[in-house]
């Protein structure tokens, strides 16, 4: 009897223990699968700025071959290979351009892959002479026009990426050569710890975060790819034949000698190559560990609660009660959040529309700080067209020759009233919110219209620096010009009352963007007012009729079509304001 009550001690017992394993098991399987997954993640990331970087400081210098090929030094050079005074010049010109560039080597070789100038012909590990006919890049650029290739330099020792072109000059060939060192992403990668890598179509690791990866394969070479690494001469110096491979099988994981196991992802790049990017899995160990033997201690302690259920009914009993008060608060909480989210949607359109409004009375004010200048533009063509008119009428009877004459200035002074009150009338209506693809050269010149009369009425001619190509931004035609329309007022405002004042605007692209200045020769603006200029309200103009909005909302608008504004002033010099905005590179619309 004794034996068969300690049966039934020891089943419950062992029960016991095998659902605690089975739920520590359980548990450290989903905090190892969700560490991964966070693990991924992480990387994935990585890799995106990874990839980020390396095509930028590639699409530095991708079309600089072919460009600096067009060279008529160049082209020479490749007609007459054995030109002294065309090759020292060629030399120059290839090393003035490396030097701007900021590339690592540009070098110029003949059709037989003959090395005939280059960028440092003056040192002793200088290219010309040498014969790259070998190099797959020198081949690609022969064949397709256009090659690439990474390798260690034969002359320099020192690994780089090489983008070729090929030139013709009439009957001849020739192709031009940059080297980019990309070691300063190395050297990036080195300093932030990171267990980056980038392989190239055979597998081999050449630029690394790890310098213990380099020059070694993920994956196991046949002795065709060894012979024809060799063949190429890509890797001068590395034993790629004895390099431990980095992978075991599957490309999820690499095994590092210092760090142990890491997870790893790859992305393609261009060229055939893939970007590696790895991070170890010790916590992911520690976090499933953890996990395990936090939840078999979690159900250890169920269990035992589980005994003195009974006992505690009337805890059980509040508990639910407390859960349906909580309930009741949440529903509550919830209902009055709805209402906090509408009213807050309503407060929104009310700022919308409130913002509208301070746009368009802005815009009248300007209308209005160019009121005196308009009325004097069209008051006198008409005092013009009725002294024309008088006069048509004095010699229609008595010398009608001169009559058309007249009859046709009038025309002109009506014509020139209808400019001003078409753009008058352009610039005063609302526009809607919807953005264009706009010419913003046509946008300028319109503005330049818009305030004619207003700078006839200060004494200044603004003088248009554009460019002969059309400068395509996406954004609302009216506000742009309304933005534009305050910076111009703002230069002449500057300039009233000094004598020989100027302004001038003009548009030119850098970087992807449009920048559209409007300089003055004006006193400038005081240092410590130059922070608060775009504050709402803010002026330092006594006498303006303006509201002390137009900077502020020119700001607004701005930001509304993703730019900035940059303002710059001196004393000495006068004020730069500029309206930066995304040039629009999809197609015409």
């Amino acid at each position: 009897m004794i034996t068969t009550q300690v049966r039934r001690a020891r089943g419950p017992a062992l029960a016991g223990m095998v659902l605690l394993t089975c739920v520590a098991m359980l548990a450290g399987g989903l905090a190892w699968r969700t560490a991964l997954r966070t693990i991924d993640a992480r990387l994935e990331q990585s890799l995106i700025l990874t990839l980020r970087a390396l095509e930028t400081e590639i699409d530095r210098f991708r079309y600089l071959p072919q460009v600096a090929g067009q060279d008529a030094r160049i082209a020479a050079t490749i007609r007459s290979p054995t030109d002294p005074l065309g090759i020292a010049a060629t030399n120059r010109y290839l090393e003035k351009i490396t030097a701007l560039a900021e590339a690592s080597h540009l070098y110029l070789m003949d059709d037989t892959g003959i090395t005939l100038a280059a960028s440092n012909w003056a040192l002793a590990e200088s290219f010309v002479g040498h014969d790259y006919s070998f190099r797959p890049y020198f081949q690609q650029a022969v064949a397709q026009g256009d090659g690439a290739f990474y390798a260690i330099g034969v002359t320099t020792g020192t690994p780089g990426y090489f983008l070729a072109a090929k030139i013709v000059a009439g009957a001849d060939v020739g192709v031009v050569v940059v080297k980019i060192d990309l070691t300063p992403l190395e050297h990036a990668w080195i300093a932030a710890d990171l267990a980056t890598a980038v392989v190239d179509p055979d597998g081999v690791v050449f630029l690394s975060g790890k310098p213990d990866w380099l020059y070694r394969p993920l994956a196991p070479l046949t002795p065709d790819i060894l012979a024809r690494i060799d063949e190429d001469r890509a890797y001068v110096g590395a034993d790629l034949a004895a390099a431990k491979p980095l992978q075991r099988g599957s490309p999820d994981w690499i095994f590092d000698d210092h760090s142990g196991r890491l997870r790893a992802r790859s992305a393609a790049f261009s060229g055939g190559w893939r970007v590696v990017a790895a991070e170890p899995v010790t916590p992911a160990l520690y976090a499933a560990l953890g996990w395990g033997t936090g939840m078999a201690l979690l159900c250890g302690f169920g269990i035992g609660l589980a005994k003195i259920q009974r006992q505690r009914r009337q805890l059980v009993t509040l508990r639910l009660r407390q859960s349906d008060m909580l309930e009741r608060k949440v529903a509550e909480r919830t209902e009055r959040l709805a209402l906090e989210i509408e009213a807050r949607r309503q407060i929104e359109a009310e700022l919308r529309a409130a913002q509208e409004t301070l746009i368009h009375s802005e815009k009248m004010a300007a209308l209005g700080r160019m009121s005196a200048a308009i009325v004097h533009e069209i008051s006198q063509p008409l005092a013009a067209m009725e002294a024309s008119l008088a006069a048509a009428e004095l010699s229609l009877q008595t010398a009608s020759a001169k009559t058309a004459p007249r009859i046709e200035t009038a025309r002109n002074l009506i014509r020139r009233m209808q400019r001003t009150t078409k753009h008058l009338k352009s610039f005063s209506r609302k526009e809607e919110g919807r953005l264009e693809v706009i010419d913003a050269v046509l946008v300028v010149e319109s503005a330049l219209d818009l305030v004619q009369p207003r700078a006839r009425a200060v004494g200044v001619v603004p003088r248009l620096i554009r460019p002969a190509a059309a400068m395509l931004v996406r954004a609302g035609r009216v506000r742009l010009e309304q933005v534009l329309v305050n910076l111009l007022l703002n230069a002449m405002d500057a300039v009233e009352g000094e004598a020989g004042g100027k302004i001038e605007v003009t548009l030119e692209e850098r970087a992807g963007e449009l920048r559209i200045s409007v300089s003055d020769t004006g006193s400038g603006i005081a240092p410590e007012d130059l922070a608060r200029v775009t504050e709402p309200f803010f002026s330092t103009k006594t006498n303006s009729e303006g509201l002390g909005l137009g900077l502020a909302i020119s700001q607004a608008i701005l930001a509304e079509f993703g730019g900035r504004f940059e303002i710059r002033s001196t004393r000495e010099t006068g004020t730069v304001m500029t309206a930066i905005l995304p040039r629009y590179q999809g197609g015409a619309e």
